[in-house]
């Protein structure tokens, strides 16, 4: 690792940490914030799949902080325990927003589409790439060919990544149009579910940036060994 990459490396690490952070502050924030409605994330849940005409997903509960996301494989919307019972913005705006894939996996939305037929592939190359990596590096001068086959393992995860932010702005979208049009929200509990979503949002985006410039990096190390061939 070059000292240059080692120091983008470290400027991403922080970002991402900042953005986290904020991301967990915003959700503090607003889960001291009630909603007009009253409705737990629970409810709000169950009324968005239901109001989308989608009566074969379950909400459940799961542990975790934030550990909430949309299971396509059996459908279920899994809510952690604070948005499961949580009647407030921050419950409110995550219920909705994990809602928002079960409604894109119910209209077949392209992009969830295409990654969920990458995971296997992502599963595949995230149990080798690092190893594949590490040993293309050590082995550049004598064997070079080891290090673009961790650069297209690599390439995989990041293709995922990429995909992945269409397929979380669309779920964000959906959500906080069905909470304005369902009249469960005021304009300024609105505001705030929008602002707690998009900090969501960037956690994705600073990840799928990260992983395209690490693999920028990589493949400019075994074109600089290919060139000295």
């Amino acid at each position: 690792m070059t000292p240059g990459f080692f120091l983008i490396s470290m400027i991403f690490v922080g970002i991402s940490l900042l953005v986290s952070w904020r991301l967990r502050s915003k959700f503090k924030e607003y889960s001291a914030v009630p909603t007009t409605s009253g409705m737990t994330g629970k409810q709000i849940a169950e009324k968005m799949l239901k109001d989308n005409g989608i009566y074969d997903v379950q909400v459940v509960s799961v542990d975790g902080f934030l550990s909430d996301h949309y299971d396509p494989s059996n459908k279920t919307v899994n809510l952690s325990p604070d948005v499961y019972s949580g009647a407030n913005v921050a419950a409110a705006a995550v219920a909705a927003h994990e809602c928002g894939h079960a409604v894109q996996h119910a209209r077949a939305y392209q992009w969830l589409n295409l990654r969920s037929k990458l995971v296997p592939a992502v599963q595949f190359s995230s149990n080798l790439v690092q190893w594949v990596l590490l040993g293309g590096i050590l082995l550049i001068n004598v064997f070079p060919t080891l290090l673009l086959a961790g650069v297209i393992l690599f390439g995989i995860t990041t293709v995922f990544s990429l995909v992945t932010l269409p397929v979380e702005f669309d779920a964000s979208r959906r959500a906080l149009a069905w909470l304005d049009n369902a009249n469960l929200m005021r304009r300024e509990e609105h505001d705030k579910a929008k602002d707690a979503l998009w900090w969501a949002a960037m956690t994705y985006v600073v990840a799928a940036v990260a992983s395209v410039v690490t693999l920028l990096h990589y493949l400019m190390i075994y074109l600089g060994a290919r060139s000295r061939d």
